[in-house]
């Protein structure tokens, strides 16, 4: 009897053992948490990170290429040291730069001269020219050793017209001389508000580059279409942010599981006609004809081949293939695709399984051109809520809604204010009857064109701080609907 027990312990012991060796980790594979993000050419993000780049070329001058016996070493002193080779590079930069000979660990000398006095980054080539350590004025501006993962970048302020030395040693055989600069202190550029500024440091890691999220994914499908850990660089282009980047991390910081997010967005599209969601039905509505009489028409219902034509007549066969609705279903389907082939798209969470933990809207700025489509904004906002809570199976989701806020609220057109109105209108707290809705105002984030790197005022300026700030403003309210559930 004593030998059963002692059996029975010891295999209580090796289970418990077992348990807390594997245990805990299997209860904490809690589904990941999915959000879909979309809406217009503002969902897509067109906030610039920094003022653009540009291909050197006529900045350096004198550029002369040195060549010294084997690989590179740390501890050598190639000033010093006597080159087995040199080379005048007649062309530095541009699109054709002289060809370097190769062999040995090259080296290149000269002086650089901007014409504007500005805070500058410069990036050494691509590939194995990215691979390098690069001075200007005696300090070192960029690193990128073989098997770094990214390069470490430090900015420097420089002054118009005045030349100073630069000196750029390669760390791999297969280098070149093409590069980019830019400026970083222009307003309203990400990196100036962070690098310059000092605000949102959670961006930067302990390197000082842009930090990189490793629990909230960013997939982005038909436009946007980064596929990669949450950083900037997943708007329009890698130099561009939306409102992804707020978002993401104010939910990664959130939830305790990993977070997917999937943005289906695409530029100049209406809710009206190109979002129009399945199960909207055409109706009736007074409109001009394209002679100025005001008579009434049919409005389209989903997958209809006209935007609106004239009551009591036969449209004409369209020479397109669009028809309302046709967006919404790129964009959805494409994220429905994603998520049917979840374990293969998302290996690092195979098995875990995924559920949707809430939509965001952003757009308004096509619809408001037409009087009509204004009118009928919360109708058609509200049958996409419906629509997407159940093609997704998520009939209880929450749901945020930011408001066009183009001019802010002093500056705002009325028919920008019309739609503001239509989307304030689903947040729950104002309308009952549409449930965990909240619509997030993004006015009171505008900024002027004085303040941003672009006067493009239906692109927000193009400033990166208002994408950030709306996308925070979103998960903020995201959070809100989350914490009433």
């Amino acid at each position: 009897m004593k030998d059963k027990h002692l059996l029975t312990y010891g295999l209580l012991a090796v289970l418990l053992i077992a348990f807390c060796l594997v245990g805990p980790a299997q209860a904490d594979e809690k589904p990941v948490k999915v959000y879909i993000l979309s809406g217009q050419s503002n969902m897509v993000g067109i906030g610039q990170v920094q003022a653009g780049g540009s291909r050197w070329g006529n900045e350096f001058s004198d550029p002369v290429l040195s060549v010294y016996p084997g690989e590179y070493d740390a501890a050598k002193n190639y000033d010093n040291l006597e080159p087995t080779q040199t080379v005048k590079l007649e062309s530095f930069g541009g699109v054709k730069p002289t060809p370097y000979p190769g062999g040995g660990t090259q080296i290149v000398r000269g002086t650089v001269t901007m014409k504007d006095t500005g805070t500058y980054e410069f990036r050494p080539g691509y590939g194995d020219s990215e691979h390098c350590i690069m001075l200007v004025d005696g300090k070192e501006v960029h690193r990128k050793e073989p098997g770094q993962k990214n390069a470490k970048r430090t900015l420097i302020e420089l002054e118009a017209d005045k030349a100073v030395e630069f000196k750029i040693t390669y760390l791999t055989n297969g280098a070149n001389g093409l590069g980019w600069y830019s400026r970083t202190d222009f307003p309203g550029t990400l990196s100036t508000v962070v690098k310059q500024q000092g605000k949102y440091q959670e961006l930067l890691d302990k390197e000082g580059t842009w930090a990189e999220r490793d629990d909230v994914w960013y997939k982005g499908v038909v436009t946007a279409t980064a596929d990669k850990w949450l950083s900037v660089g997943c708007g329009a282009g890698k130099g561009n942010v939306g409102p992804e980047l707020g978002f993401g991390w104010a939910l990664g910081d959130y939830h305790d599981e990993p977070v997917l997010i999937i943005k289906a967005s695409q530029g100049n599209r209406s809710l009206a006609w190109d979002f129009l969601p399945p199960g909207s039905e055409r109706f009736e509505a007074d409109a001009k004809t394209r002679e100025g009489e005001v008579k009434p028409h049919y409005f389209a219902g989903y997958k209809d081949r006209h935007l609106m034509w004239v009551k009591g007549t036969e449209p004409e066969e369209p020479t397109h293939n669009w028809y309302a609705g046709k967006q919404y279903d790129d964009c959805f389907n494409a994220a429905k695709d994603v998520l049917a082939s979840f374990d293969k798209n998302f290996p690092m969470w195979e098995g875990r399984g995924y559920e949707i933990a809430g939509f965001v809207w952003w757009q308004g700025h096509k619809d408001s051109g037409n009087p009509v489509h204004r009118a009928n904004y919360q109708k058609n906002l509200v049958q996409l809520i419906k629509t997407l809570r159940s093609e997704f199976s998520a009939p209880n989701a929450p749901f945020v809604v930011g408001t066009v806020g183009f001019g802010g609220f002093d500056g705002m057109s009325d028919e920008f204010k019309e739609i503001a109105e239509a989307q304030l209108a689903v947040d729950s707290e104002r309308n009952p009857f549409e449930k965990n809705v909240k619509t997030v105002e993004t006015r009171g984030f505008w900024k002027s064109a004085d303040e941003s790197p672009r006067s493009q005022d239906f692109h927000y300026h193009q400033n990166g701080e208002v994408y950030l700030n709306v996308g925070q403003a979103f998960g903020k309210g995201m959070i809100e609907l989350l914490e009433k559930e």
